[in-house]
């Protein structure tokens, strides 16, 4: 800096320091014009006026944690060990086609050029294996072609049954190989879990996708037997046969009570031939009404549109609550015997033989079917407890909790009651005697004593 005065020099220090003085200045009021800006933001959007201070208030700890949820479990009854489900056709088990099966009741076959009427027959399954194995065999040894037969897996499992995926102790398991393969019937999957009036809309779904002018319902725990003590014989099949054929004569079920027919009962409903055409009429089945009562809605209904609803008889259909402990029985063989050289008495050879029509083993085996009938209707347990003996399957696909799924099952059936009751105004079945006509749904105010 030579040649600049001492003045010069002390001129340019001085200006330096204003400078600096200056830009310290403006950042400080730069910082509190933003800090007043921002607190009349705040004021603006929430009402509260910004602090005074210089830097904003500290902010406060946040609220300690909840505490934790105290869970207060049900009192659970402890439920008796599960049966365990043994094997009841042990044949079956064993065959690799139908030829390895016993042949038919000779007396009991269906003809060998299909009858021209249509006869599907639907059996609805969603749990206890056995008892759907003993109808199915139960039909088809009374003389229905087992092509006929469809059994509608109303499950919730999906595919994994067909698949293999679930074992003989899970409620919901079916045999798809055995009684496609082996028994020769068909097998018709639900997309989910269906109520019983939900089921009843997919047999007329089914029956108007394929022009069946009629069909056949059966529940499950049934088992059907032909008659083999009324002449002239006929099979439990061409009994309902005759009742078609009955059923589409002109001026059938055309009288002062009706003007055509709805349904022909056989045993009530434990199996039931359907017009579609009269079902359809009136809208099917009303799928809110879940459970119970939804028959006594439809079967009403019927009666009051003067459709009419008859009495049939094709054999005796016996009410199950178990599986006999070995379906070869139904084959109707016998062991074959021989008279004795020696003693003159007869004695069995180890060979099997087909037994006669109403024969003594015919008439032991109706003895036997009316005591386990009696024991599940009078019995010590509930008449459908059939349904609550199984729960195995922890850990299969689509698993449900045994007690949960018998709850949730009670709920829906207590819902669908509630619907019968708002709907008509009662909780009796019998509509007709409380003076109900068609025109009364949803239009009467409750009237029923509980």
């Amino acid at each position: 800096m030579a040649g600049i005065s001492v003045r010069s020099r002390y001129a340019i220090f001085l200006t330096a320091v204003l400078v600096i003085i200056s830009l310290l200045y403006f950042k400080h009021d730069g910082e509190r014009w933003n800090l007043d800006r921002i607190g009349r933001l705040h004021k603006d959007t929430t009402g509260l006026q910004a602090p005074d201070e210089d830097l904003p208030a500290e902010v406060e700890a946040p609220p300690p944690p909840p505490p934790e949820p105290t869970l207060i479990y049900k009192n659970i009854t402890v439920q008796p060990p599960p049966i365990l489900i043994t094997e009841h056709f042990p044949l079956a088990a064993k065959a690799k086609s139908s030829a390895d099966l016993p042949p038919i009741p000779s007396w009991n076959k269906p003809p060998a050029t299909h009858v021209p009427e249509k006869t599907p027959l639907f059996i609805g399954f969603t749990r206890n294996w056995p008892l759907l194995q003993q109808v199915v065999v139960g039909y088809i040894t009374a003389g229905w072609p087992p092509e006929d037969i469809y059994v509608v897996e109303n499950t919730g499992v999906m595919d994994s049954n067909k698949k293999g995926r679930l074992t003989l102790q899970n409620p919901f398991y079916l045999d798809h190989h055995r009684l496609t393969k082996i028994f020769g019937v068909k097998i018709i999957v639900t997309p989910t879990l269906l109520t019983f009036a939900q089921l009843q809309n997919l047999y007329l779904s089914e029956a108007i996708n394929n022009d069946y002018p009629y069909y056949f319902w059966s529940h499950m725990d049934v088992l059907p037997q032909s008659a083999e003590n009324v002449a002239p014989y006929k099979s439990l099949y061409l009994r309902a046969v005759d009742a078609i054929r009955e059923s589409v004569k002109p001026g059938y079920a055309n009288d002062a009570y009706s003007r055509t027919w709805a349904l022909r009962y056989f045993s009530y409903d434990w199996l039931t031939l359907v017009n579609t055409a009269s079902s359809v009429e009136l809208g099917g089945w009303d799928s809110m009404i879940s459970y119970y009562g939804t028959d006594c809605d439809m079967y009403e209904r019927f009666r009051m549109a003067r459709l009419a609803t008859n009495i049939s008889n094709a054999g005796k259909i016996w009410d199950m609550g178990a599986s006999l402990e070995d379906l070869e029985i139904l084959y109707r063989r016998r062991p074959k015997e021989e008279e004795s050289a020696e003693n003159q008495a007869r004695a069995y050879t180890g060979e099997v033989v087909e037994d006669t029509l109403n024969s003594t083993y015919w008439h032991a085996l109706q003895e036997k079917l009316h005591a386990m009938e009696e024991y599940k209707v009078h019995g010590e347990e509930i008449r459908n407890a059939w349904q609550t003996k199984q729960s195995g399957g922890q850990g299969e696909p689509f698993y449900r909790d045994q007690a949960g799924f018998e709850e949730a099952l009670e709920i829906t059936i207590h819902a669908g009651e509630a619907v019968y009751r708002a709907k008509w105004g009662q909780k009796r079945c019998d509509l007709r005697a409380a003076g109900l006509k068609l025109d009364d749904q949803w239009r009467v105010e409750p009237g029923w004593e509980d």
